[in-house]
């Protein structure tokens, strides 16, 4: 593309050649070792589904190329997921440093969540379907409760201190994204469960 969009800055005139010459404004110099590092790892991020660092506009360019050779038999990828009487869930994508994203399933009726979280904050975005959030700063009897909904769709953040949960009141599957700001560590979950609607 950068070589393309030379070529036609030249055919609009907006470039002029010096001394008969025209040369590509941007360009990259990289050693060959870490570009042959760079395209070795691509596959293994594919399959753990880790997207690269597209901030950097080297990786994301040569990327891009790298999937323009993957053939489209190849390109799918398996998610992982779990299934319950609840519905499922799945990790979508996973980063260096900007967290992950995952879909949520909850069927009509069930709950999900009822836990809380010290440091990890997670953003919920309903797609499809009724639902209530509902969070409880720890030590409080006080529940806020969030309508969402497929039809209009809000961003709302699951609080660090606040035990939280997602109902499914419609008659259909809820179904919302989950972006974390942490990537999932079995060793270290950050997860604690507690209901948040007290017996009273």
């Amino acid at each position: 593309d950068d070589v393309v969009n030379e070529i036609l800055d030249c055919i609009s005139g907006e470039r002029n050649a010096e001394n008969g010459v025209m040369s590509v404004r941007l360009t990259y110099d990289k050693p060959l070792g870490e570009i042959a590092s760079l395209i070795r790892s691509f596959e293994q991020a594919r399959q753990d589904l880790i997207l690269p660092n597209v901030s950097d506009s080297f990786i994301r360019k040569l990327y891009s190329t790298y999937l323009s050779y993957v053939p489209a038999e190849r390109s799918a990828v398996a998610c992982p997921g779990r299934h319950d009487a609840r519905g499922s869930f799945a990790e979508l994508l996973r980063t260096e440093g900007m967290g992950q994203v995952s879909v949520n399933v909850c069927r009509p009726g069930y709950t999900k969540g009822d836990h809380w979280h010290h440091t990890k904050t997670e953003r919920f975005i309903v797609v499809s379907g009724e639902g209530v959030i509902r969070q409880r700063r720890l030590g409080s009897a006080e529940v806020a409760e969030i309508p969402v909904s497929g039809k209009s769709f809000s961003s709302v953040d699951m609080l660090p201190g606040f035990t939280h949960s997602i109902e499914n009141i419609g008659n259909e599957d809820l179904v919302f994204i989950i972006w974390a700001n942490e990537r999932f560590d079995p060793e270290r979950p950050d997860t604690y469960y507690e209901k948040v609607l007290t017996e009273e």
